[in-house]
Parts: C-alpha cells; sequence; structure tokens
C-alpha cells in the first residue's frame, strides 16, 4: 500500500473540505477532521483520514444528519448529557469533550453521557486533547455488534474501545487505546486474502467453537480479550456508554454496514479529571517521568523490543508527522483531493 506525505495543515484543510462536500457546515467538518487527522498522525489509518468517504456515504444517504444540532446540557455541577441528534460522530466527541473540559474547570471533575452519536473514530485523538489542558481521562464508546456473550454462539455486545489518559507536564503523556476484542476483523480479513490461519484466539465460527480458519472467522464472532474478563469488560462499556447515556445498547445498536441509512445511536462516556486540583505541575511532571523510567529501564526479554509505555509508538508517529507530514495512502488522499472542490 502506496502512503504519501501531507503537511498536517493541509491535510485538514483537504478533509474539511471533503466533509463538507458531503454536507456538513465548516465548523463541523473542521471538529470532525481534527480527530481524523490526530488519528493519522499516531499511525491509525483506519481510522483516519479514510473514514471521510464510508462517513460521506451515510451522510449522502440520510444515515448520518449532516445537518444535526448537538446539544450539551448539564444535569449536575460535575456530569452533563449531550444530545449528538444522530450527527457525525467526531462531531458529537468533540462536543462531549468540551463540555466534559468545561465542567471539570468548574468543579474538578466532569462526566458526560453522550447519545444519538455515530462512529467517534478511535479514542486516542479525544484523550491527547484533554491531556494537553491538564485532564487525565477515561472515554469509552459503544459498537454494533461482532463479539459473542461468553459461552453464546450469537453476537449480542460490540468490540467497544476505551481508553485513559494522563497528562505529562514534564514529557508525553500516558495514553492507553483499545477495542476489546483479541483482533480486529480487518487481520482476519487480511489472513483470508493472503491464504494463512490465525490464532483460535482470535475468533469463532458461527457456532461458537474457535477456529484458524479466516473464513469461518469472518462467518462467526470476535474472541474478547482476556475470556470472561473481557466479556464483562465490554459489558461494563456498554453500560456507561450505551444504557446510562439513553443510546442503544447491545443488540438495539444498529450495524451501519448493514443498514448505512438507519441512525445507529451510539452513545459514548466521557470522565476527565483535572488534576491540578491535585498538585502541581512540577509534582505531576516529576512524578510522570519517574513511572515511565522505571518501566522502560525494565530490561528487555528481547534487546530488539524494549519495554515502552502505551502511547509511546503513537505519540513518535505523531511528532514525526509534525516534522516530515502526515502519511495517508495514496488511494485516500486522491479521493480527498476529488470532493474538495
Amino acid at each position: 500500500m502506496a502512503y504519501e506525505r501531507i503537511q498536517r495543515e493541509s491535510l485538514g484543510e483537504l478533509a474539511t473540505r471533503a466533509l463538507q462536500s458531503y454536507g456538513l457546515d465548516a465548523e463541523s467538518a473542521n471538529l470532525t477532521s481534527e480527530i481524523l487527522v490526530l488519528a493519522d498522525m499516531f499511525g491509525l489509518h483506519t481510522h483516519g483520514v479514510s473514514r471521510v468517504q464510508s462517513y460521506g456515504e451515510r451522510l449522502l444517504i440520510g444515515g448520518i444528519n449532516g445537518q444535526a444540532e448537538v446539544r450539551a446540557e448539564r444535569c449536575s455541577p460535575a456530569i452533563g448529557k449531550v444530545d449528538g441528534n444522530n450527527a457525525i460522530g467526531p462531531l458529537v466527541g468533540q462536543v462531549a469533550l468540551q463540555q466534559a473540559m468545561s465542567q471539570a474547570r468548574e468543579t474538578g471533575v466532569g462526566a458526560v453521557f453522550a447519545r444519538a452519536s455515530n462512529h467517534f473514530g478511535p479514542v486516542s485523538p479525544y484523550s491527547f486533547l484533554a491531556a494537553q489542558q491538564g485532564f487525565a481521562s477515561f472515554i469509552c464508546s459503544n459498537a454494533s455488534t461482532t463479539i459473542a456473550p461468553w459461552g453464546g454462539k450469537e453476537a449480542r455486545l460490540g468490540n467497544s474501545p476505551m481508553g485513559f489518559g494522563v497528562p505529562n507536564p514534564s514529557g508525553e503523556p500516558f495514553l492507553l487505546d483499545m477495542a476489546l476484542s483479541v483482533a480486529a476483523r480487518a487481520k482476519i480479513r487480511r489472513a483470508l486474502e493472503a491464504g494463512t490461519s490465525i490464532p483460535e484466539t482470535w475468533a469463532t465460527d458461527r457456532d461458537g467453537r474457535p477456529t484458524s480458519d479466516p473464513a469461518q472467522a469472518l462467518k462467526g464472532f470476535l474472541l474478547a480479550i482476556g475470556g470472561h474478563k473481557g466479556y464483562g469488560l465490554a459489558l461494563a462499556v456498554d453500560l456507561f456508554a450505551g444504557l446510562l447515556s439513553d443510546a442503544a445498547y447491545l443488540t438495539h445498536v444498529q450495524s451501519w454496514s448493514e443498514n448505512p441509512e438507519v441512525p445507529q445511536n451510539l452513545g459514548h462516556f466521557f470522565l476527565l479529571i483535572d488534576t491540578q486540583r491535585l498538585g502541581s505541575a512540577e509534582w505531576l511532571g516529576e512524578r510522570m517521568q519517574d513511572f515511565a523510567h522505571i518501566l522502560q529501564s525494565t530490561p528487555a526479554s528481547d534487546p530488539q523490543n524494549p519495554v515502552i509505555v502505551p502511547g509511546g509508538i503513537e505519540l513518535k508517529k505523531y511528532r514525526d508527522a509534525l516534522v516530515y507530514g502526515v502519511e495517508v495512502e495514496a488511494g485516500v488522499l486522491e479521493h480527498l483531493q476529488q470532493r474538495a472542490v
């Protein structure tokens, strides 16, 4: 797959104009493109500006409301709700993030429950933006069903993303961004295309039996990380992001691939903590640097693969993108250029 490099500002302008061509206003398109461009800067290309086309196709058929008014309200000093009105997901995520930060600045903690949303990209861009403002975060979203309950043979819960972030005034923040399946369906598709088998820990066939055959796995279900523990964690994410947010949950979530014209009603949950309420920037910076040093100084079992702190690989790619430009797949860039008229 051929990649080209483009400066961050230029890529953002292209993505914004391309999203406008699908019906978004300038502000909504700009807020959306900020999340997608950050994803590409982190090397998360499956969730970057390549999503403009799939989001756009749903905008054109009404599966996403391009003229939606996203509404935020406070339920208490520290708790808020966001009604996405079926808007494009990263816009809903940005409004929820800003609402959570506003509450946390005033009260020390901000919890926001968002509903009536769509796929909002990866978690790490939101955690990164929060960390830059001094906020620690727990952020999660539910998703359409691809995982069977532990011991079951029908998909009833989603491969929901979740992430944590902790700011570091003296260096790079801690960023953990993960979905709750052992492997993504994209990896299984690549194995099928390559004619190779997959580990039996990745997925089951349609009868719920572990399989090494990628074709059978694609007809079956993804396996959650950690077995029954991952299943429980995925349910906890759906309870916070879906059920408590008054969004769809479990099998009530619509599949955007099977029913692209139908609103998904996804839910998101943002919990932010103002770390300045806990101590000075110097205090936190010293502790974060020591925390990272303890981990990174661990002798590596493989000298070619030293111990890293979560987020380290993504943040190195981010720094490279600032200097050399953002890597974007050539076909994706061509699509943006064609739409950005």
